[in-house]
């Protein structure tokens, strides 16, 4: 089993038992869940943004890449590669019902990878990554568009953050109730969450494709 790297940032103080300490967990939800959280300092304050990310476990940095897009206007790219960033996945799984409000709870499953992000220069790099981010959102759908243009490719930069230093936790479950809480008679347990996909609308222009539907199909 290879192990998530342990450092002083990405060491868990606390509910140590919740640690995925299996990488191979991570790179699986990393693969399964679709929206970042890209954390910076900007302007003097912290910033925390959604995206969407692609991920390639043989990528050039350490223990693989984790590829961010935005535009080249925003204030928060050139921040992001002079100071390390934070970057947090998280997938809910469910809501805790406890006998108790101390001990009410969600289900879930998060990923948070810190390090020096760096921007993608090379063509043939930055042609990947794009790829691999909106492959990420439809698989096989890079295949089916139009070249972009000098233009979308001169307005979209592209940042590169390692997978080296990471940490996952995940919780699932119904609730750690006291004994005595317990004997009070109070109803305990947990409502499963899941995302599910409505299907494909078209904007009028041409059949749904088969790579909207497989998608379509892999998430309902």
């Amino acid at each position: 089993m290879e192990t998530l790297s342990p450092t002083t940032r990405t060491t868990m103080t606390r509910l140590g038992k919740r640690a995925v300490l299996d990488r191979r967990k991570l790179h699986a939800f990393l693969g399964e869940a679709l929206l970042a959280h890209l954390g910076v300092v900007a302007g003097g304050h912290p910033v925390v943004l959604p995206t969407a990310y692609g991920v390639d476990l043989d990528g050039p940095d350490d223990g693989g890449t984790l590829y961010l897009h935005g535009s080249v206007a925003a204030g928060w790219l050139r921040r992001a590669i002079e100071s390390d960033v934070c970057v947090t996945i998280t997938e809910l799984d469910g809501l805790v019902a406890a006998r108790s409000a101390f001990h009410h709870s969600m289900n879930y499953r998060s990923a948070v990878i810190i390090g020096r992000a760096r921007l993608v220069d090379d063509p043939a790099e930055r042609e990947r990554a794009l790829a691999t981010v909106v492959d990420h959102m439809i698989p096989g759908r890079w295949s089916t568009l139009r070249p972009n243009t000098r233009k979308e490719l001169a307005a979209t930069a592209v940042l590169a953050l390692p997978l080296a230093e990471a940490s996952m936790k995940e919780r699932s479950g119904g609730p750690v109730d006291d004994p005595e809480d317990i004997e009070a008679g109070v109803w305990g347990g947990h409502i499963p969450l899941r995302r599910v996909a409505g299907e494909p609308i078209t904007d009028g222009h041409g059949e749904v494709p088969a790579d909207v539907v497989d998608r379509w199909t892999a998430l309902r």
